[in-house]
């Protein structure tokens, strides 16, 4: 059941998940949302999305894996003026929180790095009040769609779709959540999808500078490295590309993901 988180919480992996917010990553759940509700964040990364969801209902839970993750979400929570959030560590297979305390949990990328989804999935229904909600979102690398079609960036994701499995994760989560809640026993799970598109020179730059900084400094770069899945001069090749894909007046990038609003 035990996975290797693969991204880590290197700086560069740090830029892209302080970029998320409620609105760009959970608006499949936010119509759902009541100013009395209290929420279960699972694996709240940074704390963007945390503080968003604080904005908008009576109190949060933001959880972690670790104490160190847990301090990262605590300085993005606080830093953004949220009072009405507390801090727990706990691991989304064994929560340790009593049945029904929460109106909602929700989990953001998270379901795609755990050991066992479907028992996740389980214990945030245990956590969750009847009629309340369980939501998540994960991507779908291999729904991931690019312009210029660069072989560096077919190279980069099929080191990833190794690291991460080797990790114990899926990185085709988004296409499994709805396989997954049914198999967790919820009888009501509304599927869906949405998009993250970089197209503009200004998204480009930003996110194709990002991973080629990710790609040489962060978890996955070690641990690829660390397995034999590559060499510096690969990781230097696909940093490359990146740069490449961001100079190109007609780059595109589609980055699919799968969502899930199951009723407890």
């Amino acid at each position: 059941m035990d996975a290797v988180y693969t991204h880590g919480h290197d700086e560069p992996v740090l830029r892209s998940h302080r970029w998320r917010t409620a609105e760009n990553s959970a608006a499949y759940l936010l119509p759902h949302l009541k100013p009395d509700m209290k929420v279960l964040d699972v694996g709240s990364g940074p704390g963007t999305i945390t503080a968003d969801l604080a904005a908008r209902v009576g109190h949060v839970t933001a959880s972690e894996v670790t104490t160190e993750a847990l301090e990262l979400a605590r300085a993005g929570v606080t830093g953004r003026g949220a009072r009405n959030v507390d801090f727990a560590v706990a691991d989304v297979h064994a929560l340790e929180f009593a049945d029904a305390t929460f109106g909602v949990a929700h989990a953001h990328q998270v379901l795609q790095h755990v050991g066992d989804p479907v028992r996740a999935l389980r214990e945030m229904r245990r956590v969750t009040k009847p009629g309340g909600i369980v939501a998540a979102r994960d991507s779908d690398y291999s729904a991931f769609a690019w312009y210029p079609r660069l072989p560096a960036l077919d190279a980069w994701m099929a080191l990833y779709q190794r690291v991460a499995r080797s990790n114990g994760g899926e990185p085709d989560a988004g296409r499994r959540l709805l396989s997954w809640a049914h198999a967790a026993g919820f009888a009501a799970a509304t599927p869906s999808s949405s998009t993250w598109c970089f197209a503009t020179p200004e998204d480009r730059a930003w996110w194709g500078g990002m991973w080629a900084d990710r790609i040489l400094h962060s978890a996955m770069a070690r641990q690829a490295l660390a397995m034999g899945a590559a060499t510096d001069d690969d990781l230097r090749r696909i940093s490359e590309g990146w740069l490449e894909w961001a100079a190109a007046d007609d780059g595109w990038l589609s980055l699919l993901h799968g969502e899930i609003l199951c009723r407890v």
